[in-house]
C-alpha cells in the first residue's frame, strides 16, 4: 500500500495542490484525470519520490515497489542491444541465477561433504534457490520478447543498438521494461502517446491480465475506461475520488453538482431565513436570547462552496468553402526514403463529406501521406489531384514545435496569412484560452497544451474544405479534446486525420484508411467498426490452418476427440470449483445491491425533504432530516465498498 498524506505544492503564492491525502491499495487501478496544468504529473512524481513537495509525506508499504514511466524521457544511454536492454530489468534475478548456477558447479567438485566450506555454500544455494522460486527465470527470454513484439518492435530488432532508435521507441522500450519488472504499483504518465493502434490494444490486454496496482495519466478515454475502476480528479487544488471508470465518473461528476447545487441553495435559503429572524427582532429585548442563538448558529454553519468548473476552449470551425464532390484522388502515388519504400502505386478518391482516419503501424507511412497530400513533401512518382474549389489546410504532428518562439501569441496569429481584423483574432484566441495579457505572452513560454492550442487557432484562422490533422489531440487534455472533436462532428469539410485516439476519432469519422506494407485500403465505418472487422478477418486467417492441422490423419482426430472429452470433464469440474468459491461472494454482491438500491431511493428522499426551504423553518425536523441523510451516506459508502469487495473477487475467480 502507499499512502499520500496531506500533500501541498506551490508555485510562489499560489497552490498547484492542497492538503492532498489518498491511498492506494493492492490491485487499484486508478486514473488520474484534470486539465493540463492541473497539477497531475507533478502528483506522480511525488508518490514515485522523483520530485518533492512543499508540506505532506509520502509513505509505503515495506515490500510495496513502485515503478514509474514519465511522460517524456531524456536520451537513453546504452551500449546495449534492444534484447539485452529490454533484459536488464530481470538484472537482479539474473545475477543470482548466475551465483546459483556457479555454487552448483563449485558443489559438484567438493568431496569433503563435512567442511564448513561446503555447508556455507549449502545454506548459501538453498538461499538463492528460496529468492529465485516464482521468478521462473528458463522463461525470460520468450517473455521479454512477447512484450517487445506486442510493443511493435519486430525480430530483427532483438539485435538492433539502443541508440538507433527514436524517442518514441525509445519510450516503447522503457514501458516494455516497466512491465517485465512488474512493480507493486505502476506509476505511468501518458503510457499510450506513442502507441499505434496495434499495440495500444496489445498494452490494454496486457494490463488487464497484471495484478498489481497501477496509477495512470492518460488522455485517451477508451483506455481509461477498459483499464481503471477508480477516478482521481485533480480540480482547483482539491482531490476527488470516483469509484468507476471515466465514463462514470462523467456522470457522477455531473449528479455530484447537481446535489452540491441543491445543498448549497437549501443552506442559503437557510442563512438568509435566519439573517431575516436577526434583522427583524434584533431590537426586541424579549427575542435577544433567540437572535443570539441564531447568530451563533450561522457561526457554526460549514458553508458550502460550490466547485468552480476550469475554463474550456469554446471554438468552432468557420464554415467551409463550397467545393466539387470530388475532393482529393490520388493515382499510382510512390515514395522512397533512403532506400526504402514507403509507398507503391497508391490509388485514393476522396469526396466531399468524407471525414477519414489514417491508421496503420508505427513506420507505415501515416504521416508521410499526409505530408505528401499537404505539399509538405516531395514524391516520386504519381499523381495528386484536388478537387474544384479546394482549399487546403495542414496541421503537422510536431506544428506546435515549430511556432516562433520570439513571438507572442498575438503576432502568430496577426502573421497567420489570414484576413482577419485585430478584435476577430482576439475574440478566436480567447476561445483558445488566451485572454487579456496571456496574448501577449511569448511562445517559448507556453506550456505543451498552450502551444498546441495556438497551433490549432492559427490553422483554423484560413477557411478551408480540406483538413489535414496529424495527432492534433497531442497534448490536449480530454475535455479540449472533446470540444475539438464535437467541431469536426459539426464541420462541413473533409477531414484527413491521423490519430491512435479511438474514442475522439469515434465520433466524426466515416472512413477508415489502413495503410500498410506500401498500399492503402479504404473501410467504411469508424474505428471501432473498423477494429471489429480485422478481429474478424484474423480469426477467418487462422481457421483454415487450423482445419488443416487437426485433419492431418485419422489417428490424430481421434486422439484430438478424446482430449475434447477430457478437456469437457475437466472445465466441468473446474465449473463446479468456481460455482462452489463464487456462491458466498455472489450472496454478498446480491445483499449489497439489495441495500444499496434502498438507501439510494432513501437519499433521494431525503435530498427532496432538503431541497423544500419549508424544512428550515422547523430546526428540530431539519436536525433530525440532516443527520438521516449523514447517516445515510455512510451506510451508501459502506455497501458500495462492500459490493466493490464482492466484485472484485468475483471477477478474479472468474479470471482464474
Amino acid at each position: 500500500m502507499l499512502s499520500v498524506n496531506h500533500l501541498d505544492v506551490r508555485f510562489g503564492e499560489k497552490h498547484l495542490f492542497k492538503d492532498i491525502s489518498q491511498r492506494v491499495h493492492a490491485g487499484d487501478r486508478v486514473g488520474l484525470v484534470g486539465v493540463n496544468g492541473a497539477g497531475k504529473s507533478t502528483l506522480l512524481k511525488i508518490m514515485a519520490g522523483v520530485s518533492a513537495c512543499d508540506d505532506g509525506v509520502i509513505t509505503k508499504s515495506k515490500h510495496f515497489s513502485v515503478g514509474y514511466l514519465p511522460q517524456e524521457s531524456s536520451a537513453l544511454v546504452s551500449d546495449n542491444t534492444l534484447y539485452q536492454e529490454a533484459e536488464s530489468a530481470f538484472d537482479e534475478i539474473l545475477t543470482l541465477q548466475q551465483e546459483a548456477e556457479f555454487l552448483h558447479d563449485q558443489l559438484a567438485e567438493m568431496t569433503d561433504h563435512n567442511s564448513e566450506l561446503f555447508n556455507a555454500m549449502i545454506e548459501r544455494q538453498g538461499e538463492l534457490q528460496h529468492q529465485l522460486e516464482g521468478h521462473d527465470v528458463y522463461t525470460i527470454r520468450a517473455r521479454v520478447e512477447k512484450v517487445l513484439l506486442g510493443l511493435g518492435f519486430k525480430q530483427t530488432d532483438m539485435d538492433a543498438p539502443v541508440t538507433s532508435f527514436s524517442g518514441g521507441w525509445v519510450m516503447r522500450l522503457m514501458l516494455a521494461k516497466m512491465l517485465l519488472v512488474s512493480p507493486s504499483l505502476l506509476l505511468l504518465d501518458e503510457p499510450t502517446n506513442h502507441l499505434d493502434l496495434e499495440s495500444l490494444t496489445w498494452v490494454e490486454d496486457f494490463f488487464r491480465s497484471c495484478q498489481g496496482a497501477m496509477v495512470i495519466i492518460s488522455h485517451d478515454r477508451t483506455f481509461l475506461d477498459k483499464i481503471t475502476k477508480t477516478t482521481w480528479e485533480l480540480s482547483m487544488g482539491r482531490l476527488s475520488v470516483y469509484k468507476g471508470n471515466y465514463s462514470y465518473y462523467i456522470k457522477e461528476k455531473a449528479e455530484r453538482r447537481i446535489i452540491e447545487k441543491g445543498a448549497y441553495d437549501n443552506q442559503q435559503a437557510k442563512i438568509k431565513q435566519t439573517m431575516r429572524f436577526v434583522e427583524r427582532f434584533r431590537a426586541k429585548s424579549t427575542k435577544a436570547k433567540q437572535v443570539q442563538s441564531r447568530v451563533k448558529q450561522l457561526d457554526k454553519i460549514d458553508m458550502i462552496e460550490l466547485s468552480d468548473d476550469e475554463q474550456q476552449i469554446r471554438f468552432t470551425f468557420p464554415p467551409a468553402p463550397p467545393s466539387g464532390r470530388d475532393v482529393l484522388q490520388i493515382e499510382g502515388l510512390s515514395k522512397s526514403y533512403q532506400g526504402r519504400q514507403i509507398f507503391s502505386d497508391v490509388n485514393l478518391q476522396l469526396q466531399r463529406g468524407d471525414k477519414v482516419a489514417v491508421v496503420g503501424v508505427n513506420g507505415a507511412g501515416k504521416s508521410t501521406l499526409v505530408k505528401i497530400i499537404g505539399g509538405q513533401l516531395e514524391y516520386d512518382a504519381g499523381e495528386i489531384k484536388l478537387g474544384h474549389n479546394v482549399q487546403l489546410s495542414y496541421f503537422g504532428q510536431h506544428q506546435a514545435q515549430e511556432l516562433s518562439p520570439t513571438l507572442s501569441a498575438l503576432e502568430t496569429m496577426a502573421l497567420s496569412g489570414a484576413d482577419l481584423t485585430i478584435t476577430r483574432v482576439r475574440s478566436l484566441l480567447g476561445a483558445f484560452l488566451f485572454r487579456g495579457e496571456e496574448v501577449d505572452k511569448k511562445v517559448a513560454v507556453l506550456s505543451g497544451g498552450e502551444k498546441s492550442r495556438l497551433a490549432l487557432a492559427k490553422m483554423i484562422a484560413k477557411p478551408a474544405n480540406l483538413m489535414l490533422l496529424d495527432e492534433p489531440t497531442n497534448h490536449l487534455d480530454i475535455s479540449s479534446q472533446e470540444v475539438l472533436q464535437e467541431a469536426m462532428a459539426q464541420y462541413d469539410g473533409c477531414i484527413v486525420v491521423v490519430s491512435h485516439n479511438r474514442y475522439f476519432l469515434d465520433s466524426f469519422i466515416n472512413k477508415v484508411l489502413l495503410v500498410k506494407d506500401g498500399q492503402v485500403a479504404l473501410y467504411e465505418g469508424n474505428v471501432t467498426e473498423y477494429l471489429r472487422k480485422a478481429a474478424l478477418e484474423d480469426e477467418e486467417k487462422k481457421s483454415p490452418v487450423l482445419e488443416t492441422i487437426v485433419s492431418a490423419d485419422a489417428s490424430g482426430v481421434e486422439h484430438s476427440r478424446e482430449s475434447k472429452k477430457e478437456k469437457r470433464q475437466q472445465e466441468a469440474q473446474e465449473r463446479k470449483e468456481r460455482g462452489r468459491k463464487l456462491a458466498p461472494w455472489k450472496k454478498k454482491e446480491e445483499e449489497a445491491e439489495k441495500q444499496v438500491a434502498s438507501l439510494e431511493v432513501r437519499k433521494e428522499e431525503l435530498e427532496a425533504l432538503m431541497a423544500n426551504p419549508d424544512l428550515y423553518s422547523d430546526e428540530e425536523a431539519w436536525a433530525r432530516t440532516s443527520k438521516e441523510y449523514d447517516q445515510c451516506k455512510s451506510h451508501l459508502e459502506r455497501w458500495y465498498s462492500q459490493w466493490e469487495e464482492a466484485q472484485e473477487e468475483i471477477e478474479a475467480i472468474e479470471a482464474d
